[in-house]
């Protein structure tokens, strides 16, 4: 091996570990500050509009940079770039009515604050990918998102044990009526710890604290647990590494009662994705203990009141029908508009249920559903059209093959959180929350895996870079 790919290795194998003790972060203190301190800014009703607030000083940061030492972009930044233009773009048929949806349910608020959220978290990326190590240490940045998967975690707790919890933000008291009345607004910025819906025939609670929505809740949690195992990993030994076991444990009753069936499947493959990892190390002994322990905590489930609730949610489809036609239509937006798509979601005439305009009593599920809602990759679709949805996924699926061979444990997390997107994107929207975690990813793999990336490639050019 020449000393360039040892270099990048061991360059990589700080960055996995930690800045040594005494090494403070100069710069870095948005992005703990933001993730870690998330519970507070949803007590405050902020929200996901904390990523903008946060994304000032990252965006005066980068400014700073790129005047003093110039700021660097991954080399893959084109796609996203791309699907940026595109987003904007789409802003000129907001107004434009699309066949078959209910007329004026466009709208340019949902759309532009689509379009700033894309670029709040391209700021995000940029900023994180652009420290250094001593200025955000790739360790505090799991730290941060182990944190953030504790408060998940007792946000779920919460969901069921006080389903009915909720109270008025401060920022409720200080925006306009008109606004705090307005109901996808309330969902942003008004706390409440559960979504109460009717999916048995009766009322359930599923828990969604400190999220938007309980889809949101189980997206969030299958990412965050993929980053306290890697907090734990890289923790080495101590009370802190073990009581990151014990949280992971504790996380299967909210999980459960979350009923979310999209989430189950994605911890599944997430524990195979470990596993393949464990197995390309030659750990078959971990293997084999984590086999054991998950069998172990099978039978304890089958045993156990959590095993009515799988078997009552997988007699009870509920929201399949109304999924499949949203998603249809979806795509018929896209072959009507497929070059740069409608901008914004649409409101379709009609439902799976009935082809009345709107609900009532006698049939609450009737009438028009939002087309795009249903996953990230509808929303694309329609939004985006063909032509855009290609470079959303393409920016992506280029990340994920350029490191697909990752050897750090963070960069195994960060390649895990970006394929989850794969998964997901057909079930829940990724904004705000889980995108912004995803392309924290995207910034680790290009901080801790470019090395190893260069130095493989000079190793196979003979040494020269």
């Amino acid at each position: 091996m020449g000393a360039a790919t040892r270099g990048a290795r061991s360059t990589a194998v700080t960055w996995q570990v930690t800045a040594r003790r005494g090494s403070t972060p100069v710069t870095g203190w948005p992005v703990v500050w933001l993730l870690a301190g998330y519970p507070l800014w949803w007590a405050l009703g902020m929200g996901q509009f904390a990523y903008w607030l946060f994304a000032v000083p990252m965006l005066a940061e980068l400014v700073r940079r790129h005047r003093t030492v110039g700021l660097r972009v991954p080399p893959w930044f084109w796609l996203w770039a791309l699907f940026l233009v595109w987003t904007v773009l789409g802003l000129a048929l907001v107004t434009v009515e699309m066949p078959g949806t209910v007329p004026g349910s466009g709208g340019y608020p949902g759309a532009v604050l689509r379009v700033i959220n894309y670029l709040v978290l391209t700021v995000v990326m940029l900023y994180v990918g652009n420290l250094t190590e001593r200025e955000l240490p790739v360790r505090l940045v799991a730290w941060s998102l182990a944190v953030l998967c504790l408060v998940t975690i007792a946000g779920g707790y919460l969901g069921m044990l006080a389903p009915t919890f909720e109270f008025t933000a401060p920022l409720e008291y200080l925006m306009p009526g008109a606004l705090v009345s307005d109901p996808y607004m309330q969902t942003l910025i008004h706390p409440a710890s559960a979504q109460i819906m009717d999916i048995f025939g009766y009322e359930s609670a599923r828990p969604k604290a400190p999220w938007e929505y309980t889809n949101i809740w189980g997206y969030m949690i299958s990412l965050l647990l993929v980053w306290l195992m890697v907090a734990w990993v890289i923790q080495g030994t101590g009370l802190a590494r073990w009581g990151a076991l014990v949280a992971a444990g504790v996380s299967v009753a909210p999980i459960v009662y979350s009923l979310n069936r999209a989430l189950w499947a994605g911890l599944m493959l997430s524990l195979a994705f470990g596993a393949a990892q464990a197995l390309r190390r030659g750990r078959v002994v971990l293997v084999g203990a984590g086999a054991v322990a998950m069998v172990a905590l099978s039978l304890t489930l089958a045993l156990s009141p959590l095993a009515d609730v799988v078997r009552e949610r997988a007699d009870n489809p509920h929201s399949d029908d109304g999924r499949a036609a949203t998603n249809a239509a979806s795509v018929e937006a896209a072959d009507l508009s497929p070059v740069v798509g409608w901008g914004t979601t649409r409101e379709g005439q009609g439902s799976s249920d009935s082809i009345a305009i709107g609900p009532s009593a006698e049939c609450p599920g009737c009438g028009q559903h939002v087309i795009g809602n249903a996953g990230q990759l509808w929303m694309t679709l329609i939004a985006s059209g063909w032509v855009g949805t290609a470079l959303f996924v393409a920016f992506f699926a280029v990340v994920a093959w350029r490191y697909r061979a990752a050897v750090t444990v963070v960069g195994q997390g960060a390649l895990l959180t970006v394929l989850l997107l794969f998964w997901y994107m057909f079930f829940y929207v990724a904004l705000m929350s889980p995108l912004a975690v995803t392309m924290i990813a995207v910034a680790l793999l290009w901080r801790v895996e470019e090395p190893l990336v260069a130095g493989r490639r000079a190793t196979r050019a003979g040494g020269v870079w």
